[in-house]
């Protein structure tokens, strides 16, 4: 039995979660819970025992220094909770880790004995994968559960994936087999530029986030980084020939698939996006439009370690490219084919 002392009756709570590796290209979605985390100032109330999931050969400590004691921080995953604000408060279950290496059902397990205990109504699970997607054009985040009733009332497509998965199509299915309602998000990151950190890709799921659960998410510097990321990649693609060609040949693409869905929903989602945080302005931070980053303008992308200007550096256009440990294979996740974000786009995810 899970005893959670110290944690207060939570009010209508959603459960979001997100692992660093193979479902986590270019750190898109721990970033974004991190950014939860970060904005609404959460409270760790418990870690799992790192012995039990993690190889330490794989994902290996760290040693640090607290006032010249030594200090160890060892890989795990961790479990916030938030209260958001305004006029329907409610209250999120912040899940951040790293893909465990072992015992997946006994991990899996564990977060749904959390989940019980905090009376979870969803589990909503972030993932990002890499994609034939230009990082010019709005960021595709997909949408799928495997519960045919939730796909209908949220607007989601059913998962039919088959084939290799990791933790998030795990717990997605472990959620289902237990009876709680979970839903996964994919952000497709470009594999030309699959290093982290991808602020617009971030931003892409916290928006389509916002969307599922009907909350607002104050987006701080995100909105800025998200802009300065696209321009650095501009830059820098606009100096070798053969991404420019490239990327030439993705827009082309991107824009023929999407031109009957260039205007009617997509739009209006974005402006009803937009009328909330004119309106009440998000907690903690100036109202303003959501964007995904998408302008042109904003001179540089910050180095949160250093605050140095730190553009990234396109690869070359190559489709074995690996990220953060996402395989293209299977586009650093495993669901099928999902539902759109609010730019109206899809993409192959996996789950």
């Amino acid at each position: 039995m899970i005893e959670l002392e110290g944690v207060p009756e939570l009010i209508d709570p959603v459960m979001v979660a997100a692992f660093e590796g193979w479902n986590d290209a270019g750190d898109a979605a721990s970033a974004a819970v991190a950014h939860l985390d970060k904005e609404f100032k959460g409270e760790v109330f418990a870690a799992l025992d790192a012995e039990d999931y993690y190889d330490f050969q794989v994902n290996r400590p760290t040693v640090w220094l607290d006032n010249g004691v030594r200090k160890i921080t060892w890989p795990t995953t961790r479990l916030s909770v938030v209260r958001v604000g305004g006029d329907k408060p409610r209250d999120l279950v912040l899940v951040r880790g790293i893909e465990p290496s072992m015992r997946w059902r006994s991990f899996c397990n564990e977060l749904l004995g959390f989940a019980h205990e905090l009376g979870v109504e969803l589990v909503v699970i972030l993932g990002a994968l890499l994609g034939d997607t230009p990082h010019t054009r709005p960021v595709p985040v997909s949408g799928v559960t495997s519960d045919p009733d939730l796909a209908r009332t949220m607007d989601l497509e059913e998962t039919k994936y088959e084939g290799p998965t990791g933790i998030v199509g795990i717990l997605q299915e472990a959620c289902t087999h237990a009876g709680v309602p979970a839903v996964s998000l994919w952000a497709a990151v470009p594999h030309y530029v699959s290093q982290p950190p991808n602020p617009k890709a971030t931003l892409a799921l916290l928006n389509r986030l916002e969307d599922l659960i009907d909350l607002r998410i104050p987006l701080g510097e995100l909105a800025e980084d998200s802009r300065a990321w696209q321009l650095g990649v501009d830059q820098l693609a606009a100096e070798d020939s053969e991404v420019a060609e490239y990327v030439q040949s993705l827009e082309e693409a991107r824009d023929t698939a999407e031109l009957p869905e260039a205007s009617g929903e997509a739009i209006a989602r974005e402006f009803e996006r937009y009328l909330r945080r004119r309106d009440g302005g998000p907690a903690g931070g100036p109202a303003g439009l959501a964007t995904d980053g998408g302008g042109d303008t904003a001179s540089y992308l910050r180095d949160s370690t250093s605050e140095r200007t730190r553009p990234p550096r396109p690869q070359r256009p190559d489709t074995g490219t690996e990220a953060s440990g996402a395989d293209t294979s299977g586009a650093g996740g495993d669901t099928d084919a999902a539902a759109d974000s609010g730019d109206d786009s899809s993409e192959d995810s996996p789950e």
